[in-house]
């Protein structure tokens, strides 16, 4: 994800000094808007971080467990729909 990545606050930082020296200066609109965007890569950040460390939680409880279907651990590169499958096919095959 883009937004997550550290680049993205350089580039926000550059819009946002253009907005303010070219644009009609700090209203309040402005800061508004500039404070959401902030705000949005922030919590963007933090929950791609949280995202990742589950990920990586995850995949090595499943690495370490002899009986794991290890094609498992490339699941999250699937699309949503093939996701939900393989949760329906692993929760049949526990019950």
């Amino acid at each position: 994800m883009a937004t997550a990545r550290p680049a993205a606050f350089v580039l926000y930082l550059v819009y946002a000094v253009c907005w303010i020296t070219l644009g009609n200066g700090l209203e309040w609109h402005s800061f508004a808007t500039l404070a959401t965007w902030g705000m949005t890569l922030l919590i963007q950040r933090a929950e791609h971080r949280d995202t990742q460390a589950l990920h990586a939680k995850l995949d090595e409880l499943l690495k370490v467990h002899g009986a794991a279907d290890n094609s498992l651990m490339k699941i999250d590169e699937q699309d949503a729909e093939d996701v939900e499958n393989e949760r329906s096919h692993v929760q049949r095959a526990q019950s």
